[in-house]
């Protein structure tokens, strides 16, 4: 089951009003957007976005008893623009913006973003890429070796990006990489010994890097931002939920850059965490990181 991050804390800093129309530009399941549906009233309106026809389904079951007019539209959040155009929105009070992968889309979507099973190298967040999308199977059976070895030190932060990336080429040499399972085996037996039995997985900054180079996460996450806040209205809000350093820092220097330019306020001085309750109950919350902005 999925449980949404920082749940309280995102309800009480949208301050969602009666009323008020809000963008959801991840709905995922919907389980922010079931809170955020009870404090809107019938007068209110959410709009839900999100590029996983598979988690559009699943929210669509969960805002089933949502008052206030909804639609789901499936889409990445970096053309929310284009979306609010098409169905004649200009302005929205408050947008929400989770950057976390749901359980379901690890362990239930069969495209390979989990280590812990053998899947198709894919993790795309596409259900039914084409074949000019780009997949991981590609990056690692023809990418080059100090290409791969790029984005898995700069996506993934990963010491040993160079011997990872080393490794990914010799194996291909020997046989085309299919699957999360030959990969994740590379990666383990590409790094020294004494460093494969960590509290993390070997793999985990690797697929990390790969998931974000496949999907464009950074570039779509600077896109959105920028969107997003073109699209508040004076006194909206716009709340971020990210999940590792690359992301908060990218949040972190658009709304102070923003705040410079005095068109936004920023909330939280420092990003709001989850309770250790939370963390407790959810081990997947441990890294989330909230920020909050006001438009001016």
């Amino acid at each position: 089951m999925h449980q949404s991050v920082l749940l309280q804390e995102v309800i009480t800093h949208l301050d969602i009003k009666s009323g008020d129309t809000v963008l959801d530009g991840t709905v995922n399941g919907g389980g922010h957007s079931k809170a955020i549906c009870t404090h809107l009233g019938k007068e209110g309106r959410l709009i839900g976005i999100d590029q996983d026809k598979d988690a559009l389904e699943r929210a669509t079951k969960a805002l089933s008893e949502c008052a206030a007019p909804h639609s789901l539209i499936q889409e990445n959040f970096r053309n929310l623009d284009l979306v609010l155009q098409s169905i004649g929105v200009k302005t929205v009070d408050k947008i929400l913006l989770d950057l976390g992968f749901s359980s379901f889309q690890i362990e239930t979507s069969g495209r390979g973003f989990s280590f812990q099973k053998d899947e198709p190298l894919l993790m795309t967040l596409k259900a039914s890429p084409k074949p000019e999308d780009l997949t991981a199977e590609e990056i690692v059976n023809t990418w080059e070796e100090e290409h791969i070895a790029d984005i898995i030190y700069g996506f993934g932060e990963e010491r040993f990006s160079r011997k990872i990336a080393k490794g990914i080429v010799e194996a291909r040499a020997k046989k085309h990489i299919t699957t999360t399972g030959e990969l994740a085996q590379i990666i383990i037996e590409s790094i020294p010994a004494k460093y494969r039995s960590g509290k993390i997985h070997p793999a985990t900054k690797t697929f990390q890097a790969l998931r974000i180079t496949v999907n464009d996460e950074l570039g779509a996450l600077t896109e959105g931002l920028e969107k997003g806040i073109q699209a508040l209205s004076p006194g909206g809000r716009m709340a971020v939920i990210s999940f590792h350093s690359l992301e908060d820092r990218i949040v972190k220097n658009i709304f102070r850059q923003k705040q410079k330019e005095g068109i936004v306020s920023i909330l939280t001085k420092k990003p709001l965490v989850p309770s250790r309750e939370e963390i407790k109950e959810n081990k997947r919350a441990r890294s989330a990181k909230l920020r909050v902005i006001e438009k001016l």
